[in-house]
């Protein structure tokens, strides 16, 4: 079987999300052969390179989402009027407002407000393909979405009857900054990637996220017929929310962002085969912008438990940890609350006097992660100033600030096993890491009710409220003074993590997957002869056994015959005066 991964900063490049993830996955599944469709964020990533990829990876293609060089495209009348056309739609559809609806029932039980959010999904499906129509004839669309005619036509939709009313408000330089972004989200209708001999070519598409890096996918889909997979291990539509909030942009542009990131959400819910959230916090995410709960198929991420074996596989289950310590491993930022902790630890002090408090992790990359860690080792000075004995001595401060690979913490295994109890005060998460590795370690566990921690822990934990430094220390004290507790909680932690979030559990669950797509729905061929006719019997059964047997040429159903040449290139402007 023949992958076209799909990515959006992340694999192949040595930095990036769900980098680990792809890797495991492509070198579990040997048997088959992938193709990598990678866009990148920045040029520093760019420059960092990419990791070293195993044999089955037999191309490798990638595009920019940070370069604003135009590509030189000019458009001539016929193309200008019909991105007039698509591009408008694609605007109105954006801003449409949600009709104030009562929810009754139109027909068929279906309610009205279904019927209106179906018919805005079809106005933008429609308006995307075309424009990806356009830019397959033409050769590209970054011009044309930069220009004076696109900012105009998002105006017009601003201002129509029914727009929503944050966008009405938008102002020029509101709607220069949504058309940028909106030209940098679609820039992968420009690519020449969906080609007999790209993703055209492919079994099946496998997109490693929403939003971007699933769009290549939808367009293999529309032009080829491939089907697509989404994994989302934490959904694009929420990222973006959470990042237009701290961004303090305009409220014309968040509405209208969140609007344009929406539609897309669920244009590509709508249009993949199966969706594969990995936790059931992400698929009621996706429930709610659209997807069918029929196409659901949640899929844990996997992890490598061997790193941790030693440390879990300890008899008496608290290995040489220090019954007073707890520990808390993760990436320092405002997400995870350290400040609650740190005023949780002085409640936990004054039950516990001998217990210290171990942070372990860097700060989030960017000024605002070592602002904040600043931040938290100024407060644990504050609350805790001298643990000496007498007046003349100096103490240690109970709480120490520590990173992997330092003498004390050698290794992130060693991390989790210098502690009695590990400790999650997140306000925001997606799926747990350091809880999952926590649980590999056979280690009992106190987190806050956030994401899919519950989900995670299954019982196997003790969970309490965010934001609640008192119910954190209650909880902390309790496992402190039950040790006999504490080893049945991390034994039963450590088996739930062994059947549920390896990386063989996430390599068996796809490969039954991509079966299961490729039988039901798979990309049908015809072979052609030098003419264009098609060739009875051209395929043999020997094309269907893994291997290169044949060099027939193929033309995918479905695909007019003006696509199968290389673009036609645009026109050069009209004299002035004429044309429209």
């Amino acid at each position: 079987m023949r992958i076209g991964l799909l990515t959006e900063g992340g694999y192949p490049y040595v930095s990036g999300d769900a980098r680990l993830w792809c890797d495991r996955l492509v070198r579990g599944l040997g048997q088959h052969e992938f193709d990598i469709y990678a866009l990148s964020r920045s040029e520093r990533q760019e420059d960092e390179g990419w990791i070293q990829l195993p044999p089955q990876v037999s191309r490798v293609r990638t595009a920019p989402l940070w370069m604003a060089e135009d590509d030189g495209v000019v458009h001539g009348r016929r193309a200008r009027r019909r991105f007039a056309e698509c591009f408008g739609e694609l605007a109105a559809a954006v801003c449409a407002a949600p009709a104030v609806l009562d929810g009754s029932e139109v027909s068929g039980g279906v309610t009205a407000s279904e019927t209106s959010r179906g018919a805005v999904a079809d106005r933008f499906g429609s308006a995307l393909y075309g424009l990806a129509e356009l830019a397959r004839d033409e050769g590209g669309l970054v011009g044309a979405l930069r220009s004076e005619g696109a900012v105009r036509a998002l105006e017009r939709a601003c201002r129509a009857p029914g727009a929503l009313r944050a966008a009405r408000t938008a102002r020029v330089p509101d709607l220069l900054s949504v058309a940028a972004h909106v030209e940098r989200a679609l820039r992968p209708l420009s690519l020449d990637w969906y080609e007999n001999d790209g993703l055209g070519s492919v079994d099946l598409c496998h997109a490693a996220a929403g939003g971007e890096a699933a769009l290549p996918g939808l367009l293999a889909l529309h032009f080829s017929g491939v089907p697509l997979l989404v994994t989302e291990y934490g959904v694009q539509l929420r990222a973006h929310y959470l990042a237009s909030s701290a961004a303090e942009e305009p409220p014309a542009v968040r509405a209208l962002l969140a609007a344009f990131h929406g539609a897309l959400a669920a244009e590509v819910y709508r249009r993949a085969t199966l969706i594969t959230p990995g936790n059931t916090h992400a698929r009621r995410w996706q429930e709610r912008c659209g997807a069918d709960r029929a196409k659901l198929r949640t899929v844990y991420p996997g992890m490598e438990a061997a790193r941790f074996a030693e440390v879990g596989e300890r008899v008496d289950g608290s290995g040489c940890a220090d019954p007073d310590t707890l520990v808390w491993v993760g990436r320092i930022e405002p997400a995870k609350d350290l400040i609650s902790l740190l005023h949780s630890f002085s409640e936990v002090r004054k039950e516990a006097p001998k217990t210290r408090l171990r942070i372990v992790g860097a700060p989030a990359d960017g000024p605002e992660g070592t602002l904040y860690l600043a931040h938290c080792k100024a407060l644990a000075a504050q609350l805790f100033p001298d643990e000496a004995e007498g007046v003349h001595a100096v103490g240690d401060n109970p709480v120490s600030f520590e990173e992997i690979g330092g003498p004390e913490v050698p290794s992130l295994a060693e991390a989790y096993a210098s502690g009695a109890v590990v400790v999650l005060s997140s306000v925001v998460e997606g799926f747990p890491i350091s809880l999952v590795e926590a649980m590999f370690c056979g280690r009992a566990t106190v987190s806050t009710d956030v994401g899919a921690v519950v989900e995670v822990i299954g019982g196997t934990g003790l969970v309490v409220p965010p934001r609640n430094p008192r119910a954190l220390a209650e909880a902390c004290v309790a496992l402190l003074r039950d040790p006999e507790r504490r080893a049945r909680l991390g034994a039963a932690a450590r088996a739930r993590a062994l059947e549920l979030f390896t990386v063989e559990q996430n390599i068996t669950a796809f490969h039954g997957i991509y079966l299961e797509i490729v039988s039901r729905s798979p990309v049908r061929r015809l072979v052609v002869d030098d003419a264009g006719d098609p060739l009875p019997f051209g395929v043999p059964a020997e094309a269907h056994v893994p291997g290169r047997w044949t060099e027939a040429r193929l033309m995918v159903t479905g695909r007019p015959r003006w696509a199968e040449g290389a673009p036609v290139r645009a026109t050069a402007p009209l004299p002035a005066g004429e044309g429209a």
